[in-house]
C-alpha cells in the first residue's frame, strides 16, 4: 500500500486529475484526485520539502534536503533530471510558465535556474541567508526570491542582473510569496500581507501568527494565507489590498506549511498524516476524509527509569505504550515539578500523563527547560516566534508568569546552568540570560553559519551547540568558541551530553551519532543506527547510556564510548 510514514511537507495539484505530495519520509506520492487512490511513488536520498507540477501536467518537479531538485514523469513518476548545484537544503523548486526551465530556492543563499536538461540557466547570489521561495512574476522574464533574513530580491533573466531589492523591516522572512499583475504579495512573522506595488508597500494585518504560506490562484483573483495561528484566510485580490472573505481553523493534522488549489473549488493541505487533506473552499466544509497517523518521534526524555516518547501522531507513550494524546504533533516532553510537559503543533502545553491542556499560546512550541528561582522550580518553553513561555509551579499547579521574547525567529534549543539560561534559534543566534531578572548577559548574532539547532550544558557554564553548519561549538562562561567541524554531511539535528559531562553526543539527520569530549574536542565513537534522521537525544544515568529516537518511531540505545 503506497502511502505516507512522515509528515508530508509540500504538495501540488494538477487540474482535478492529479494530486502530488513530498514527505519527510524521502517519499513522492503521486494519487488520483477523483478516488484519492495513490498511483506511483518514487524517492529522494533525504526529506522531500516541496513539489510542484509544470503548467501542462505533464512533469513534476521535487526539492529535497539532499540538496538536489528532480524532474519526473507524469504520471509514471520516471526520473528525467537531477538538478544538481546546491550546496545546502534545496526548498522550493517552480516551472517557468512557458519555458522548459525550473528556478530552486536553496539555503545555501542561492536561487538558480536550469533548463530540463539540468544545464545552469543562471545563478542568483546576493542574499544572506537561506533562500527559501522562488516566484516567477507573471511574464517569466524576472524571478523573485525570498530568504529567511527578511529580504525579497527581483532578478532579472536577461540580464542576470538584481533588479530591485526589497526588505520587510527587519521581520524575518517565511517562505510565502506570491505575485498577480506585478503586485508582490510577502507573508511576514507578524502575521501581516505585505502587499508591494507601483503605489508603495501596504501591511494588511492577517494573522495572530506567522504566515507560513500564501498561494494565488490568479484567474480567480484569489489568494490564501495559512498561518501557524491553525487559521486559513481566502483575500479577494480583484483591487491591489487584499479583502478577506472567509476563513477556517485547521483540522488538527493538517500542517500549514503547504497547499494547492485543485480543480474548481477546492483547496488540497499536507498533514502530518500518511494522507493529504482537502477543503471546498466554495461550500467552507472540509471533506471527511480518514487520515492515519505517521509514528516518528520527535521528542524523549527519562521520567523515573521510563522512557517517555512523543511524535508525529501527538500520542505520547511509556515505554512504548500510549499513555495520553495531544490532539497533534508535538516536539519535545519535558519531565518537571509532579508531570511531564508537552506541546508543539498547537501552541498548547499539556500535561503528557493525561493530555490536559494546561496553557494555550499563539504559536507552536519547540522545545523545553527547567530550572529554580526564588526557591521554586521554573519552566522556559520555546517557541517559534521566539518567545519563552515562563511557567513556575505552585503546589502542582502551574502558572504563567510571563513571556520573553529571546530571539526574532523560531527557539530550537533552550537549556539552564546555574543562573544561565542559554538559547539558540534559526536565525543563527545564541542567547545568554540571566535567570535572576531575564536580563541579557551576551548575545552572538551569528554564531552559526546556519540554524543553531540545539544546545546542551556540559559543566559549569559551558554550553554546547549544534546548527545546520556541520559544527559542534563549545562556550565558556568568557563566550570563547571552539568550533569541531564534524564528519557528518547531513544537518546536525540534536545534542546531549553525559550526566558529568565528560561526553557530548550529537544526531544527524542521516542517522550518525558522534560522541565527543567536549574538554579535549576528540572524537569518541561514531555509530549509524539507523537510516532515518535522529530527532533527539538524552541521557539515561542508570544505563550510563544516550537513548536517540529517529524519525522511523524508533528509540535506540547508544553506548556513550566504544
Amino acid at each position: 500500500m503506497i502511502e505516507h510514514h512522515g509528515p508530508i511537507s509540500g504538495i501540488a495539484a494538477y487540474a482535478d486529475r492529479y494530486v502530488a505530495t513530498a514527505g519527510y519520509d524521502n517519499q513522492v506520492v503521486l494519487w488520483d484526485q477523483a478516488t484519492g487512490r495513490a498511483l506511483s511513488r518514487s524517492m529522494h536520498d533525504h526529506l522531500v520539502n516541496q513539489c510542484a507540477f509544470s503548467p501542462d501536467g505533464r512533469y513534476l518537479v521535487t526539492s529535497s534536503s539532499d540538496y538536489t531538485a528532480r524532474l519526473w514523469s507524469v504520471p509514471e513518476l520516471d526520473l528525467l533530471t537531477v538538478f544538481r548545484g546546491a550546496e545546502d537544503d534545496v526548498e522550493m523548486a517552480v516551472f517557468h510558465p512557458t519555458r522548459e526551465w525550473v528556478a530552486t530556492a536553496s539555503r545555501d543563499f542561492v536561487a538558480r535556474v536550469h533548463d530540463f536538461s539540468g544545464k545552469l540557466l543562471r545563478e542568483f547570489k546576493g542574499h544572506r541567508a537561506d533562500v527559501v521561495s522562488v516566484e516567477w512574476v507573471d511574464d517569466g522574464d524576472e524571478l523573485i526570491s525570498s530568504s529567511d533574513g527578511g529580504e525579497i530580491k527581483r532578478w532579472s533573466m536577461a540580464t542576470g542582473a538584481l533588479v530591485e531589492d526589497v526588505g520587510l523591516d527587519g521581520v524575518e522572512q517565511t517562505d510565502a510569496t506570491a505575485v498577480s499583475r506585478n503586485v508582490l504579495y510577502a507573508g511576514n512573522d507578524r502575521g501581516e500581507i505585505v502587499v508591494i506595488s507601483e503605489q508603495g508597500t501596504a501591511q494588511v494585518p492577517a494573522h495572530e501568527a506567522g504566515v507560513k504560506r500564501l498561494l494565488l490562484k490568479a484567474d480567480r483573483d484569489l489568494l490564501v494565507s495559512l498561518s501557524y495561528d491553525s487559521t486559513m484566510r481566502l483575500w479577494d485580490i480583484s483591487e491591489t489590498i487584499p479583502k478577506n472573505i472567509a476563513e477556517t481553523t485547521f483540522p488538527v493534522d493538517v500542517w500549514p506549511r503547504s497547499s494547492a488549489f485543485a480543480g474548481e473549488s477546492k483547496l488540497v493541505f499536507g498533514t502530518f498524516g500518511s494522507k493529504y487533506r482537502t477543503y471546498d473552499y466554495e461550500r467552507q466544509e472540509w471533506l471527511a476524509e480518514e487520515v492515519p497517523p505517521t509514528h516518528g518521534i520527535n521528542g524523549l526524555c527519562v521520567w523515573d527509569d521510563h522512557v517517555i516518547t512523543v511524535g508525529d501522531s501527538g500520542v505520547v507513550y511509556r515505554d512504548g505504550v500510549p499513555i495520553s494524546e495531544t490532539g497533534s504533533l508535538c516536539n519535545f516532553v519535558l519531565p518537571t515539578g509532579p508531570t511531564i510537559l508537552t506541546g508543539g503543533q498547537l501552541g498548547t502545553v499539556v500535561d503528557a500523563t493525561d493530555g490536559r491542556v494546561l496553557h494555550r499560546h499563539h504559536s507552536p512550541l519547540n522545545c523545553g527547560t527547567t530550572f529554580t528561582k526564588d526557591g521554586s522550580e521554573h519552566v522556559a518553553i520555546g517557541s517559534y516566534a521566539g518567545e519563552a513561555l515562563v511557567f513556575r509551579w505552585e503546589g502542582s499547579t502551574l502558572v504563567h508568569v510571563e513571556d520573553l521574547k529571546l530571539h526574532t525567529s523560531a527557539i530550537k534549543g533552550l537549556v539552564t546552568s546555574g543562573d544561565v539560561l542559554f538559547s539558540t534559534s534559526s536565525d543563527q543566534s545564541i542567547a545568554w540570560h540571566r535567570i535572576t531578572d531575564f536580563s541579557e548577559l551576551h548575545r552572538i548574532e551569528e554564531a552559526h553559519e546556519r540554524v543553531a539547532n540545539g544546545c546542551v550544558a556540559f559543566d559549569a557554564g559551558h554550553f554546547a551547540t549544534v546548527g545546520r553548519d556541520l559544527t559542534l561549538r563549545t562556550w565558556t562562561p568568557e563566550y570563547e568558541c571552539t568550533t569541531i567541524r564534524l564528519p557528518i554531511r547531513r544537518s546536525i539535528r540534536c545534542v546531549a551530553a553525559s550526566a558529568d559531562g565528560d561526553v557530548v553526543a550529537i544526531g544527524s539527520y542521516d542517522g550518525h551519532i558522534a560522541r565527543y569530549d567536549p574538554r579535549t574536542r576528540g572524537l569518541l565513537a561514531i555509530d549509524r543506527p539507523t537510516a532515518a534522521g535522529i530527532s533527539a537525544m538524552t541521557f539515561s544515568s542508570a544505563r550510563d547510556a544516550f537513548l536517540a529516537s529517529s524519525y522511523d518511531g524508533q528509540v535506540y540505545e547508544i553506548p556513550r564510548t566504544v
